[in-house]
């Protein structure tokens, strides 16, 4: 009788196909499994890496624009698109406390006379930088306190751009005027400037009482541009001067 269709033609095992199917058995199925898991594992690790390191979303390196977000590696700047908050793994400087244990007096705003850059300065907001101002990293001191001042802002028009494309050695002497919330002037004089960073350990490590300025390198890179300027004199300024009023944007 029949099974419901048609029989079809019997194969039969020969010594020659029985040797190809236990080749297929014990050698390219397992050569087939061991790839697949490689690339399982390879996927995984990837991902893993991509969340561990991410920082903000870029900006223009943005940097590290930092830059940077923000976390960043320790000791590092951070390797966002924008110049995202640094960080470090140094203590550093800390900000001057007052007798109640508060800051006495931070930066508020920034004056490049000479590349056109002014800018309110508020505290580093501790995610993905502002655009439209300059930001202080608030783990270092402020103008006048022993030990450096780490003011950032994104390497975009109206900003600090003009510190990533003007020629260092056309910045060389240039004046640097920062003011801060107890109406002081402090004004400073460029003595260096540093490309492709990406550590911040030299500015934790300095006593000197010093200015640095960062901006980033291009979109996606963790380099940054470092500007370091000492003092030159400081003074009373007005009131108004010194206390601009800021209009930080998200510009993630």
């Amino acid at each position: 009788m029949g099974h419901g269709g048609p029989a079809g033609p019997r194969v039969r095992c020969t010594p020659m196909l029985m040797v190809v199917f236990d080749r297929i058995r014990t050698r390219v199925l397992p050569a087939l499994f061991t790839a697949l898991g490689v690339m399982l594992v390879t996927a995984g690790l990837l991902t893993y890496t991509d969340t561990a390191t991410a920082g903000p979303p870029p900006n223009e390196q943005g940097t590290v624009d930092v830059s940077s977000a923000s976390p960043g590696a320790s000791g590092s700047v951070s390797p966002s698109g924008g110049p995202s908050a640094p960080t470090a793994s140094g203590s550093g400087a800390a900000a001057s406390p007052s007798s109640s244990g508060k800051v006495s007096h931070v930066a508020t705003r920034v004056v490049v006379p000479a590349l056109d850059i002014d800018l309110p300065v508020v505290k580093d907001p501790g995610v993905y930088p502002y655009c439209n101002v300059a930001m202080y990293l608030k783990d270092l001191g402020q103008p006048g306190d022993p030990g450096p001042t780490y003011l950032f802002a994104h390497a975009r028009k109206g900003m600090f751009l003009p510190l990533l494309v003007t020629p260092a050695q056309d910045m060389k002497n240039m004046t640097v005027d920062v003011y801060t919330s107890d109406d002081m002037l402090f004004v400073y004089e460029i003595s260096k400037v540093r490309r492709h960073i990406t550590t911040l350990d030299e500015a934790y490590a300095s006593k000197d009482e010093l200015l640095w300025l960062q901006t980033s390198e291009g979109h996606g890179i963790p380099q940054k541009t470092q500007v370091i300027a000492t003092p030159l004199s400081s003074g009373p300024a007005e009131h108004a001067a010194a206390n601009p009023k800021p209009h930080p944007v998200n510009c993630e």
